[in-house]
């Protein structure tokens, strides 16, 4: 029970940060009230421009990843812009293309890249993520390398 507290309370900061900008430019904050920006960016965690949303009815997904230690994810693409907030642990996302590679660790969150084939690995700890996704109806949150072909 006090896990999934902690997930809703995760989720509430999470969207009041997303929101905190347009937010406090057009309300006075309120007593009591901590308002926090985990992640604001146009840009994926190598820097590369997000093009546009999907074109479609909007369909916002959250799900939680859990990973074990030493778990090498498959390699894969996102089609539509998603947030990763690391709950506990720590996990290396790497490039296929380039080989690049940026550990993430927890309470930390991570713009993945859109549109370009990578992994996620674990080391020695365990990962806990909470990924948004802000997608279509009907269009994949994730693809598997094998199916992109």
């Amino acid at each position: 029970m006090r896990h999934s507290i902690n997930v809703i309370v995760l989720v509430q900061g999470l969207v009041l940060g997303c929101l905190a900008n347009s937010v406090m430019a057009d309300h006075p904050q309120l007593p009591g009230v901590k308002v926090e920006s985990l992640l604001s960016s146009a840009n994926s965690w190598d820097g590369t421009p997000y093009g546009h949303y999907p074109k479609g009815k909007p369909e916002v997904s959250v799900l939680r990843y859990s990973i074990p230690a030493h778990t090498t994810l498959p390699w894969h693409t996102h089609v539509v812009p998603n947030i990763a907030y690391i709950v506990s642990g720590e996990i290396t996302v790497e490039k296929q293309d380039s080989g690049e590679k940026r550990l993430f660790k927890a309470g930390e969150a991570m713009a993945e890249v859109v549109n370009s084939t990578h992994r996620g690995y674990t080391g020695e700890q365990a990962a806990e993520l909470v990924v948004f996704y802000a997608g279509a109806a009907g269009l994949p949150l994730v693809i598997k390398q094998s199916e992109a072909k």
